[in-house]
């Protein structure tokens, strides 16, 4: 059995309770949005993490950002151990965990929507119910979270995603589909070596020239690449 908790060197984060458990990518992930968003300061600040899970993502937006965050999760357990590290954290003030169906929260006009959500649709799924709500997109499909974010994002607001690189020729259609853009792509590889697996999404209502960019999160010699570093150096104990 793997460690329970991650320690960052701001927080910690429990996981043993959630199906999502804390991953490379998804830090990579919260880094990124963390450092978008601080580069991007409205004077409004609201900010909806949709499937929070540990509460990992809202957690390392905050350390970075004056935010105010409600952050979504429809699993129970999942959602107490966010909770949990939530409360704490230094940053128990800003994010408030919430343990509902993002489809009958009723909220809207958000500057940031933050997601990582399930990958994958109408593939093998595991016997264990909680990894397929969190990894498969039964419970949310896609075009739904598009339909969501539409609707709960201001118009001069921002959403990021993590999504698998193998789905990429679906999300052009199914951002059109709801009137929002891609505005910023990043194409994430295991390393140097390898080949895309993830995608960082940025994208608003307003369309925009789409920016691409590539990362790799480790070199030929298995060692962190600066592009990670930088991101990861405020969160990562050892960087």
């Amino acid at each position: 059995m793997g460690n329970p908790f991650f320690q960052f060197k701001k927080f910690t984060v429990y996981h043993d309770q959630s199906a999502m458990k804390v991953t490379t990518d998804a830090c990579l992930f919260g880094a990124w949005c963390a450092s978008q968003i601080q580069n991007h300061q409205l004077q409004k600040q609201k900010l909806l993490d949709i499937g929070t899970g540990t509460g990992l993502l809202s957690l390392m937006v905050a350390q970075k950002n004056n935010l105010e965050i409600d952050a979504i999760e429809i699993d129970a357990l999942a959602a107490g151990q966010a909770v949990n590290n939530v409360a704490s954290s230094p940053f128990k003030d800003q994010v408030n965990v919430v343990q509902q169906d993002i489809c009958h929260f009723k909220k809207e006009g958000y500057d940031y929507i933050i997601s990582n959500p399930p990958f994958y649709e109408n593939e093998l799924q595991s016997p264990s119910k909680l990894k397929n709500a969190a990894h498969h997109s039964g419970e949310l499909k896609w075009q739904q979270l598009f339909s969501i974010i539409n609707k709960k994002l201001t118009a001069t607001g921002r959403f990021y995603l993590l999504l698998p690189y193998k789905r990429i020729n679906e999300i052009e259609g199914l951002l059109q589909n709801e009137n929002l853009h891609a505005n910023e792509m990043v194409i994430v590889r295991q390393s140097v070596l390898h080949a895309p697996f993830r995608i960082l999404l940025q994208g608003s209502k307003q369309k925009t020239e789409l920016v691409t960019s590539s990362l790799a999160i480790t070199d030929e010699q298995k060692k962190y690449t600066p592009h990670f570093i930088e991101l990861l150096k405020d969160y990562y104990l050892y960087l």
